[in-house]
Order: C-alpha cells, then structure tokens, then sequence
C-alpha cells in the first residue's frame, strides 16, 4: 500500500495537468501538434514512476510544492486572459517561419503549444526536486523527458518546418519508397512515389500525400530514443542487455512508423479522399499507434528483468 504522502505527491504533480483537462478539455487533442494531449501521456509516466517507490515524501517538501503548483496553474489561468494572444503576437520577433502571415501551422499549432510544454516540463522537473531531492532523476524522469522531447520537437517543427530541417527530412522519401511498395505488393490501389510525395489512385479517386518528417514519425523515434535511455538509466541491467533493448525498440518504432504511413494510404485508397476527413484521421493515427506502443515496450522490458531479478535474487540465496 502507498503512503499517503506519496499519494499527495502524485497528486501535487498531477494537480496543473489536471486542472487543465478540466478547464480546456477541449484542447487534448491526441495530435502532438495540435493540443495538449501529451500532458496525459506524461502523466501516466509519472504515475507509473512514483507507484510502488520506497521513498517517503516529508510533510515540508509538499507543502514547499504548493506555490509551484498555484503558479503553474495560474500560467494557464492567464492565456485566456490575454497571455496567449501575446505569445502568438510575440512569435514575428522569434523570427518563427510563417507566423508573418498568421500561417496557423507555423504559429497557432506548434509555436503556441510550445510554451505549454516548456511551462509543464519546467514544472514537473522543479516539483520532482522539491520532492525527491537528488533523487529525483532515479525515481521520476521518463515523464519530464517525455514531456521535454515533445518541447524539442515542437519547437524543431516551430523555427524548421516542413522540409527546412534536412537531416531529419533524409530518411523519409525510404519510407515512403517501402510505403509504396506494399501497397502495389498488396493491390490496394495504384502507388508511386517521388521524394516525400506519394501519388494515390485508389476506390475514391486520386490523392497527393506529401510526407514531412515529424508525420513520417521521425519525432516519434526522437521521443522515444529520449524516454528510453532516461528508462534504462534506471535499470541496473548489463550494457549489452540494454543496447539490447533500445535496439528492438528503434525498430519496434520504425515499424509503428510504417504502419502509420501505411494506414494514412489506406485511409486514402479505401476510405475517403476528403481533406477534412483525412486530416481528421491523420491528427489521431500518429499518437494512438506510437503511445500505446511505448507503453507496452516498456511494461514487458519491465517484466523480463524483474523476473530476471527475482530468479537471481532466488539462486544467490539457494
């Protein structure tokens, strides 16, 4: 059973999140561009991280956490009270690619969802110090780094969109070379591929997809390369075991990648050429197939070393 001390931690770390879900709910879309439906996913780290710890939170280090709380939360309170219109007006001065023309891809998306993440990321980094001391980077960090790598591609997506940052555009005209190459393999429809463009033929007529690198699920292998090693560092496991482990999980998260691209064209070829409903589905198919994935790599690494643990914990003592 928890002590209630940790439980009031969990809760003093939740409570912004949680304030925010409740007062703009309406904002955690699951696209990682286009709300805050990170902030969910970096909670459930968290939670996750802190369920189950031997540490005992003092009375005095929750109440120092109070303010930190009540400051957070009234950053969020002030965006509908005029702070948000001065952080998108502000973007020009940043020299943030778009946001000259009021581009709603380059200022409302990606340069303000920014500074939510970098508030939040902040926040929980400080309140895991005042609760945990040193001991912090130990018992709670795949939620901060999660949280902080979804501000690090927010803000790549910010000031290099599109094709404009070149290393991480390379590797996307090979996916979407494999991309075609399934679906001419399977008769889906008729594929051709340029670049980052794929040309579509299919039950709804033509389309045009053209892939960028964050919807190629580049920032997804960032994101997990980030939670991963901070994952591992936890671990006290053999290098090679862990080399091990974030190998399998590259490619567990290329394949998710593949599979997402993939789903994206069938969507195309099968479902609907409207834009609308495309991007309806393109804002979702992202997150729902990388998050629940993570999640699960991480549990079952979890389980096999635990019991790794337990048998020689067992045979040291026979």
């Amino acid at each position: 059973m928890m002590h209630k001390n940790t439980i009031l931690a969990i809760l003093l770390i939740a409570s912004p999140i949680l304030f925010v879900f409740v007062a703009y709910s309406d904002t955690f879309s699951m696209s990682w561009n286009q709300g805050r439906g990170g902030f969910l996913f970096g909670l459930a780290f968290i939670v996750a991280e802190i369920v189950g710890i031997k540490f005992v939170v003092s009375k005095n280090r929750l109440i120092f956490g109070i303010p930190l709380a009540i400051a957070t939360i009234l950053y969020f309170v002030a965006l509908d009270f005029g702070l948000h219109d001065y952080i998108l007006n502000a973007a020009p001065a940043f020299n943030v690619v778009g946001c000259e023309v009021a581009n709603p891809q380059g200022c409302i998306y990606s340069w303000g969802w920014l500074w939510d993440f970098v508030i939040i990321t902040i926040f929980v980094i400080s309140a895991a110090v005042i609760l945990f001391g040193k001991k912090w980077i130990r018992i709670v960090i795949a939620g901060p780094v999660f949280l902080g790598g979804s501000a690090i591609i927010l803000s790549l997506d910010t000031f290099f969109p599109f094709d404009t940052l070149g290393p991480l555009q390379y590797f996307v005209p090979y996916l979407v070379e494999a991309n075609v190459w399934i679906i001419n393999a399977l008769e889906l429809g008729i594929a051709t591929g340029r670049d980052n463009l794929m040309f579509l033929k299919g039950d709804h007529g033509p389309f045009v997809l053209q892939v960028f690198w964050p919807s190629a699920g580049v920032h997804s292998i960032i994101i997990y390369s980030l939670v991963m090693m901070a994952f591992l560092l936890k671990m006290n496991i053999q290098r090679n075991r862990k080399a091990l482990y974030f190998g399998l999980g590259i490619i567990g998260t290329i394949i998710i990648n593949l599979i997402r691209i993939f789903s994206l064209s069938v969507f195309a070829l099968k479902v609907s050429t409207n834009p609308v409903e495309f991007e309806e589905y393109h804002s979702i198919a992202g997150e729902i197939m990388f998050l629940p994935w993570l999640f699960v790599f991480l549990l079952v690494v979890t389980v096999i070393e635990t019991k790794r643990m337990k048998k020689k914990e067992t045979s040291v003592q026979k």
